[in-house]
């Protein structure tokens, strides 16, 4: 039998496309989320603030408190994260839900190298005594010009995580030296030994004219790959062009615009 570092939990996935996880934890064991995650818990449950990346904190006092908090900050994350950990008797129970229509994805990281590379924004939840951090990347084109897919967050250990994608989700195994290229917002996550870089989209007028962005992201294998089919920020960006400007009702092109102004008085 292999021992973990990280909490054994147990865990049950509920709904269809607006998903929420219930994590069952023995006494003492705990589980780790970002600030705002959590949607419901049992009376054993309590919770904990901390500062920084999540790390487990062996040693190097405040400066690498402040050096993780300081890398969560690129990543546009909270400077702090929650500890919910069963203090009572028994088997309790704490859910979190996840933060727009898509997937949980449960992730093994004893199972795929102790480390996996995810979105900044698609981390959830994780047993504790996984570490949350972020992933540089080598090349300064990756930084410069990588768009949603430039700062990348880093998931290590041997515990379960749990991590969230937007539409449908689909995993890709890449064999070693296989490429795919995707667009860096439809990029979920990715097994450490994935080769990622970005790419330009060759042709000024099928960059500018041709609907897609200006760059895409260059996976090369071995190993897997995690891609969603609605990035959200493309939704929004559809909410938000379809959205009535300055409230008005007459852009709906029909009488009730006019009669709606009566009533507010226009």
């Amino acid at each position: 039998m292999t021992i973990r570092n990280a909490h054994e939990i147990d865990f049950q996935i509920y709904g269809d496309d607006l998903q929420f996880v219930e994590i069952e934890l023995d006494p003492q064991e705990s589980v780790i989320a970002e600030a705002g995650a959590m949607m419901m818990m049992e009376n054993g449950i309590q919770m904990q603030t901390i500062f920084g990346d999540g790390s487990e904190s062996n040693g190097g006092g405040l400066m690498k408190k402040l050096f993780g908090a300081g890398k969560r900050l690129l990543t546009g994350e909270s400077l702090f994260m929650t500890f919910f950990s069963n203090m009572g008797t028994g088997k309790q129970h704490v859910s979190f839900a996840a933060p727009y229509p898509g997937k949980i994805i449960p992730m093994d990281l004893s199972d795929l190298g102790n480390k996996i590379i995810c979105q900044k924004d698609s981390f959830l939840c994780a047993a504790k005594g996984v570490s949350i951090g972020i992933d540089f990347k080598r090349k300064l084109g990756v930084g410069f010009f990588g768009g949603e897919g430039f700062i990348m967050q880093k998931l290590e250990g041997d515990g379960l995580a749990f991590i969230h994608g937007s539409g449908t989700i689909i995993e890709k195994e890449l064999q070693p030296g296989e490429t795919l290229r995707i667009d860096t917002g439809c990029l979920v996550a990715m097994t450490k030994d994935i080769r990622y870089d970005i790419q330009f989209v060759g042709g000024i007028k099928t960059a500018f004219f041709g609907g897609e962005g200006l760059f895409l992201a260059s996976l090369t294998g071995p190993g897997k790959v995690w891609v969603q089919s609605l990035p959200f920020s493309r939704l929004a960006d559809r909410i938000f062009a379809a959205a009535p400007k300055g409230g008005a009702r007459k852009e709906e092109g029909s009488i009730l615009g006019g009669i709606g102004d009566l009533f507010d008085g226009d």
